[in-house]
């Protein structure tokens, strides 16, 4: 929308004296106004399909942080748990050695399975401290998580249904990107429209100091683009807008075969938590406390005892991050199928 210009002028030729005044005004004959705002509009659009994606992404990272910090919370528990027994097999091995029962290489090995448990247990710490930490930097709290576990149980068998992707955000930025870049070709070509300037003014002229007269005029000028038509902008323009068809085509198929993969993963997931949690091998206190009785009564040998429990407490921290690899799925599923923000909370049913 051209503002229009005020312009004052006085001359002095001789003894005639000349003032006047008047308004000038570019006429928008193209309506590049309307074309302005229409793509204004579109950029708008834009913007606000971003800030739908932004806040999703922001949902599903929360989610799936509050997941890794209560999984690597599990985890350092069975790292516990098995330094607590690794202890409790390296005074077992003393003894047995002072009794003669073991060799001197097998008290050995029960120092160098303490030395790597306490060497493992530092890493399941750091790893902790790694996930509380994006925990906080998605406004988390992890001191006052209210959950001590995931109520993955809780989580439905049945994984989400196909969806048109043309409801993901992902896929509405990029068409309002490619609305936006079709409309800056038509701001391109009002631009090569040249717009008039119309110029009125009035004032006096004063002639010899005596005679004074009224003068008025009109003035019309016209830019004329010879030197720059202002084809390159033009062009420029409609290849943006062809690149942009062709990231929305691409992207199109890009979220179906990545809303496919999704509901595929937590299919598997879920299933493998399922028959994880079924299985009798996870009960790994049982098991720990079957092989120390096992190991004091000399029915197992100390290389033996270290096997099994390595096996029974790796299979329990598999078991937590197995859970947070569920949650990380189901969260990328509704994502990938635009129900993660109303399976949160943060939309209404309709």
């Amino acid at each position: 929308m051209y503002n229009p210009e005020a312009e004052f002028s006085a001359d002095g030729e001789g003894p005639d004296r000349t003032m006047t005044g008047g308004m000038k005004l570019a006429l928008d004959l193209g309506n590049k106004r309307g074309a302005r705002r229409e793509a204004a509009a579109a950029r708008l659009t834009q913007t606000e399909a971003q800030a739908r994606l932004a806040r999703r992404d922001f949902t599903r990272q929360w989610i799936t942080s509050l997941a890794d910090v209560l999984s690597t919370r599990e985890r350092v528990r069975v790292g516990e748990r098995r330094l607590d027994a690794v202890r409790r097999f390296a005074d077992i091995a003393k003894k047995q050695f002072t009794a003669q029962d073991i060799s001197g290489l097998e008290r050995d090995l029960a120092q160098l399975a303490l030395d790597e448990a306490l060497a493992e247990q530092s890493t399941l710490i750091s790893e902790q401290a790694d996930a509380q930490a994006r925990f906080t930097a998605v406004g988390g709290d992890p001191n006052s998580i209210g959950i001590v576990s995931l109520p993955t149980e809780q989580l439905p068998k049945d994984v989400a249904a196909i969806a048109d992707v043309t409801r993901l955000p992902d896929l509405q930025v990029a068409q309002a990107e490619m609305l936006a870049a079709q409309r800056d070709i038509v701001v391109a070509k009002k631009n090569r429209i040249a717009d008039p300037t119309i110029g009125l003014r009035a004032g006096t002229i004063q002639y010899d100091g005596r005679r004074r007269d009224r003068v008025a005029g009109i003035t019309v000028s016209i830019p004329l683009h010879v030197r720059n038509s202002y084809r390159a902008e033009v062009e420029a323009a409609e290849a943006d807008a062809t690149a942009a068809e062709a990231d929305v085509a691409r992207l199109r198929v890009q979220l179906k075969a990545e809303q496919r993969s999704a509901i595929d993963g937590y299919a598997a997931a879920r299933n493998a938590w399922t028959h994880w949690s079924a299985s009798r091998g996870t009960d790994s206190e049982r098991r720990i406390a079957l092989l120390e009785k096992l190991l004091r009564g000399g029915d197992v040998s100390p290389s033996d005892f270290l096997l099994q429990l390595r096996q029974s407490l790796d299979t329990q921290l598999a078991g937590a991050a197995l859970e947070a690899r569920v949650w990380r799925s189901w969260t990328d599923s509704l994502a990938a199928t635009g129900q993660l923000e109303r399976w949160a909370g943060l939309e209404a049913t309709p």
